[in-house]
């Protein structure tokens, strides 16, 4: 198979901004609802698709994180800066969003094409990236925050373990719907290529 990739437009890109976009702000509102938070998988599938000239779009992105966590706690009559989950560790979000942008970032600078190779490191990006990101959110939170009333090294290890599974999976659900759906549109693409040749003919 040929390695080379075409090139995604500027169009292409902003439509993929757009949506991703739209799914944080459907999706963020709870954690573990019936449909999940997407943010973690957003940055990273951000990262893959929006990496070089489109870069504003991790700050755009932080900041949509950032107005959608304001207006569901404010909608609770909760002030924002009072709200559990906010609190010095709440800016530590930046971090760890940028280390799953910079997964997928570096998963497409190595990106060739629908092979085996790829979607190994496709598992193994996500991977690395998602826990990385959990580790700092989760460690931030835990040392920092003041709603952590007495901390210690082995009540961080039982926290970390707690959590670490469904925020990573749900992460890893939402990359595996991503690189399908990525799939599914490079292999239509190449599919139309033939019949643009014969209708040209």
């Amino acid at each position: 198979m040929n390695t080379a990739q075409p090139s995604v437009s500027n169009d292409l890109r902003l439509g993929i901004f757009l949506l991703l976009g739209l799914v944080m702000a459907a999706t963020r509102s709870h954690h573990f609802a019936a449909v999940p938070d997407a943010s973690w998988a957003v940055f990273f599938t951000a990262g893959f698709y929006l990496r070089g000239s489109f870069r504003w779009a991790f700050p755009l992105l932080m900041a949509l994180a950032v107005l959608v966590d304001f207006f569901v706690i404010s909608r609770q009559g909760i002030d924002f800066w009072s709200h559990y989950c906010v609190s010095p560790a709440y800016w530590f979000l930046v971090p760890s969003y940028a280390v799953l942008w910079f997964g997928g970032s570096w998963l497409r600078a190595r990106y060739a094409g629908l092979h085996l190779r790829e979607f190994a490191l496709l598992a193994a990006s996500a991977l690395v990236a998602a826990s990385a990101c959990y580790l700092v959110s989760n460690g931030s939170f835990y040392w920092i925050s003041a709603s952590v009333p007495a901390r210690s090294f082995g009540g961080w290890i039982e926290n970390l373990g707690d959590w670490y599974l469904p925020f990573v999976q749900t992460t890893l659900v939402y990359i595996g719907i991503a690189a399908l759906l990525h799939v599914a549109t490079v292999l239509a693409a190449r599919s139309l290529i033939p019949a643009r040749a014969d209708t040209a003919r």
